[in-house]
């Protein structure tokens, strides 16, 4: 893909998160219910950490395309580390966890992670923007661009470390609220909890590998030839 073209696209994606973004963080508030906005507000929520993280993703990526467009080669190279990195070990697989996960529990048990309630306060489109939207944009962003993967073991530490911020966030507000974020939590002993999110773990590092593998599948000898020209500068 042109480097214009790739531009516009990430502008596009960036400006599409954002207004997400700000559409779910500015529900009004006297629609809002008790039950679910307590203690932590929507920041509580992977869905809508994740919309931050994906804005903040293609902000950097057209950020980087710009760059590239203006010839200021040594600025772009050291965003587009950064931008692949972000990608990889985060955008990507958290994104494929959302979508799957949700969609997984909601055709299982809705009330275990949507509730009901919430149909009279987020409209639909906002559900599939939260919850579907995500997975193609995700795979799209791998069809357009290669991405240079980190180190393996770089990579899963980075990831599970965020994962283990994540769950600690989750515990901490249970620990102050005695509530749950997610109703689903409530159904699990203390060890089943804990294999809970030990099998969530695992299932998102698949994504990664999973992620990793498409974008060597699709990118494979345009990665090895972007990495030594990047290495050459």
């Amino acid at each position: 893909m042109e480097i214009s073209t790739l531009a516009m696209y990430h502008c596009l994606a960036f400006v599409w998160y954002f207004f997400v973004t700000y559409s779910i963080t500015h529900l009004r508030t006297e629609e809002r219910p008790s039950e679910v906005f307590l203690y932590g507000g929507q920041w509580k929520y992977l869905t809508v950490l994740n919309l931050v993280l994906q804005a903040v993703f293609y902000g950097v990526s057209f950020l980087a395309d710009v760059l590239r467009l203006i010839k200021k080669l040594r600025c772009a190279k050291c965003v587009i580390s950064s931008r692949d990195l972000l990608f990889s070990v985060l955008a990507f697989p958290v994104s494929t966890f959302v979508a799957i996960s949700f969609w997984t529990l909601y055709t299982y048990n809705r009330e275990l992670v949507y509730p009901k309630s919430l149909d009279g306060v987020i409209p639909l489109w906002l559900n599939h923007a939260m919850h579907t939207v995500v997975l193609p944009f995700a795979v799209l962003e791998i069809l357009a661009t290669p991405h240079h993967y980190p180190a393996k073991k770089k990579g899963l530490i980075l990831l599970g470390f965020v994962t283990f911020l994540y769950i600690s966030w989750v515990l901490w507000i249970y620990s102050v609220t005695g509530e749950w974020v997610y109703p689903l939590f409530a159904l699990f002993s203390p060890a089943g909890l804990a294999a809970f999110f030990a099998g969530s773990l695992a299932v998102i590092v698949s994504f990664y590998n999973f992620g990793e593998f498409l974008n060597c599948m699709i990118w494979g000898d345009s990665i090895v030839i972007l990495d030594y020209r990047q290495k050459g500068k």
